[in-house]
């Protein structure tokens, strides 16, 4: 074997200077693209942890962005949303970790799922594949805030309903109900599974209803002070299933409620749910269910729509994120992640657009890198649904699937959309 050269002298210097040369290069090519990126303006049309999250990720990116929200204030009714590893870890990064770690609730240990009469059936994975814990129970309202609270207040708009759009060469235009106009570079709809937006870019599509119908609300942990602390825990059985988390730093619980209907139930978050019905509806399950309902005095009730994986997501200088592009069943817990995920995406792609005739092209780029996966979790989400609800001849085959579910959840958590995103200008 030829001894090990020792690297000395001229030969060692030249190799200093290349390494510093390069080093040199690539922090101009940084800049040069953050300077780019500053010359892009984005609207967002949606004030919503998705459209907020969005506009977060492309400030952090240099890009400037202004948030239209059609409500005369930023607000979210109280409701529980998980956020997992793949979110936490891109919001994270762009400095709104401490912000979140002071409201969330940490969601880890006694976290199961269960049969309608508490026996266990497995864990429930709360951590990546590294073992990092990066998982929040939020309570909705709160979540919004700490996304508002890092952007400045003149970013956004409220009282902005939008009513129109057109683009050309030059670039977009938005209208609203109260008069006012605003161009942009590009425009970002993030206003829901109802967008307005969503009919420039494809010929409209109804929802899809369920046949179920979510009961949900939140009781203080004080009232059931038994409840292990960080669980999440669910029920599946009978056709229909039972969730509890933490949120708000364990201050309160979240529980949802899922029953088939036959009527068809408003999409909302603020219809005033019946108590009484909910209750009967798990009457005779595990006491730990049927006691935290006998506490319960007032709920909300929303129906539970999403929609097929739609043909395209892009026209032009317009593009569709979050529910807008693929809303999808609760099941997974995945909506306000994979809109999270987006929005890091389409910052670090139009970051790398160096010019206002590429903005197109990035966009073109961030669908087709987007949707397979939105439409791989949207497809999940809709069997886990059914796992849940135990919709089996055999619920040993069930209660396997629910065991290997793991293995996806770890791809789900695992997944680092900044990195995979970069990879594509490499």
């Amino acid at each position: 074997m030829e001894p090990c050269r020792k690297i000395g002298g001229r030969n060692f210097q030249r190799i200093q200077l290349r390494q510093k040369s390069a080093r040199i290069c690539r922090k101009e090519e940084v800049l040069k693209e953050i300077f780019m990126a500053q010359n892009i303006h984005v609207a967002i049309v949606g004030g919503g942890i998705g459209g907020l999250a969005a506009a977060n990720a492309l400030l952090h990116r240099g890009i400037s962005v202004a948030v239209y929200e059609q409500a005369g204030a930023l607000g979210e009714v109280g409701a529980g949303v998980f956020i997992y590893p793949n979110s936490l870890r891109q919001l994270e990064r762009i400095g709104l970790g401490d912000a979140l770690a002071r409201v969330g609730a940490k969601v880890g240990s006694g976290s199961e799922y269960c049969r309608m009469d508490g026996s266990v059936v497995g864990k429930i994975l709360t951590t990546d594949s590294s073992g990092w814990n990066g998982m929040y129970g939020m309570h909705r309202a709160d979540l919004l805030n700490a996304l508002a609270d890092a952007l400045p207040a003149s970013s956004i708009h409220t009282g902005h309903r939008c009513v129109g759009f057109s683009q050309d060469e030059n670039g977009a235009r938005l209208t609203f109900e109260n008069g006012n106009v605003a161009e942009a570079d590009v425009v970002v709809a993030a206003d829901g599974i109802n967008s307005v937006l969503q009919r420039y870019v494809v010929e409209p599509s109804a929802p899809e209803y369920s046949g179920f119908r979510a009961y949900r609300g939140l009781i203080s942990a004080d009232k059931v002070p038994q409840w292990k602390r960080e669980a999440h825990q669910v029920w599946m059985g009978d056709g229909k299933h039972f969730m509890v988390f933490p949120v708000r730093r364990g201050e309160l619980l979240n529980y949802v409620g899922f029953v088939p209907t036959n009527n068809e139930t408003v999409e909302s978050w603020s219809a005033i749910g019946d108590r009484d019905e909910l209750a009967a509806s798990f009457a005779g399950w595990d006491p730990r269910v049927t006691g935290l309902l006998d506490k319960v005095e007032s709920c909300f009730w929303w129906g539970l729509y999403d929609r097929k994986p739609l043909a395209k997501w892009t026209n032009g200088r317009l593009t569709l994120l979050g529910d807008a592009a693929h809303p999808m069943l609760p099941h997974l817990g995945q909506g306000a992640n994979q809109a999270i995920e987006d929005g890091t995406a389409l910052a670090v792609l139009l970051q790398q657009c160096g010019t206002s005739g590429d903005i197109s092209e990035a966009l073109q780029k961030y669908e087709a890198f987007r949707h397979p996966r939105t439409s791989l979790v949207q497809s999940e989400a809709r069997k886990n649904g059914l796992r849940y609800d135990s919709k089996y001849k055999d619920l040993a085959q069930r209660d396997k699937e629910i065991a290997n579910s793991a293995v996806f959840r770890k791809s789900l958590y695992d997944y680092d959309i900044e990195k995979e995103a970069i990879d594509l200008h490499v």
